[in-house]
């Protein structure tokens, strides 16, 4: 969350950030709290060694850093970061809920405004696998190949993504936060059953042999695919795709979608023609992108012959109405290259294709 925090502020053109980590001295959070004009506390013990690291962590932390504000009378506004946990009587939530009682105590006496959000489940970039948040652990293990644990198939997950949760932290800063009683909430948050997780995320790694491309209008599914492709190891960002290769040329398929068709690559060599055919229902768009090529039409009932000449010098796309026998010649000295939109993707069983010269 920090990463992400300090990443969005600095792209935002905020300035002189004050970062205290674990690497910082109690030297640095003194001089830290002298100056501050707004805190933002995410730091927290949530697996530590000995349970009694749960209250020096996280309450005796937060205790020091009110002690040093109160010293300097700075009256910051305060965003700390809790969790659902602190309504569960276990010893890490037993630790947040006294920390925020400590926050709303401090706004009673100083009259600092503290914004205190419970946060669910986050996922997102740059989270740690198997660690305690289980996106992160199904991301980075599936995408290695690597088994996974699914407990509870049909345990219900509440989600929050990380950018909904910056979002909602520079509402904060500028004054804004969403509120709901005496806490703040992120009021973007989903539900998943463990198991429709877990396929999923194991479908975001199938799509690259089957070609398939994740339900973008879903939000859940588009912001879990981000964060699964922020995990693929470093060495296999790049995946190869079955060429269909003869003397013409090639024919590569690149996406299918089961709503939105399909994408292809096509080349040809020179002097090459393609196509000779026409569709029912069937239709495409085609994109020259490199080469010279001449795309010919032909209403199946006439004999007139239309013809539109592309090339990758001038980008333009071609449509390919249903009806019109058409072809696609190479008439320049070089590979022409043709991106191909087809509005279903191939079924052999129905190809809805009908072999006819222009």
């Amino acid at each position: 969350m920090g990463k992400n925090l300090v990443a969005e502020l600095e792209s935002q053109g905020y300035e002189d950030l004050l970062l205290y980590t674990r690497n910082n001295t109690m030297n640095d959070l003194e001089e830290y709290t002298k100056k501050c004009d707004f805190i933002y506390h995410l730091a927290g013990v949530n697996r530590p060694e000995n349970e009694e690291e749960f209250m020096d962590g996280n309450y005796g932390f937060t205790s020091k850093l009110l002690e040093l504000l109160k010293k300097y009378n700075n009256k910051s506004p305060i965003l700390i970061t809790s969790s659902i946990q602190a309504e569960k009587e276990n010893p890490y939530g037993t630790s947040k809920k006294a920390v925020e009682d400590l926050l709303f105590e401090h706004s009673m006496k100083t009259g600092t405004e503290v914004f205190v959000y419970r946060l669910p489940n986050l996922f997102g970039k740059w989270s740690k696998p198997n660690y305690n948040t289980v996106v992160a652990t199904y991301c980075y293990n599936i995408a290695r190949d690597l088994d996974i644990q699914v407990n509870d198939p049909d345990a219900d997950l509440t989600l929050c993504y990380i950018d909904d949760v910056l979002a909602e932290f520079v509402k904060a800063l500028k004054g804004n936060p969403t509120k709901n009683d005496s806490f703040c909430i992120v009021e973007t948050t989903y539900t998943i059953k463990l198991g429709n997780l877990a396929s999923l995320i194991k479908g975001f790694k199938e799509s690259r042999t089957n070609l398939s491309v994740p339900n973008m209008d879903d939000p859940l599914t588009k912001k879990l695919y981000s964060t699964y492709l922020s995990f693929l190891p470093t060495d296999e960002f790049s995946y190869k795709l079955k060429m269909n290769v003869d003397n013409r040329g090639s024919f590569t398929e690149f996406i299918r979608t089961p709503d939105r068709g399909q994408v292809s690559v096509n080349v040809s060599k020179p002097g090459i023609t393609k196509g000779n055919h026409w569709h029912h229902t069937k239709n495409e768009k085609f994109l020259v992108v490199s080469g010279i090529g001449l795309i010919r039409f032909r209403n199946i009932h006439t004999e007139e012959v239309i013809e539109y000449k592309v090339s990758g010098d001038k980008l333009q796309v071609v449509d390919i109405p249903v009806g019109y026998t058409h072809s696609i010649v190479n008439v320049g000295h070089e590979n022409l290259v043709t991106v191909m939109w087809v509005n279903e993707s191939f079924n052999p069983d129905d190809p809805d294709t009908y072999f006819l010269e222009v």
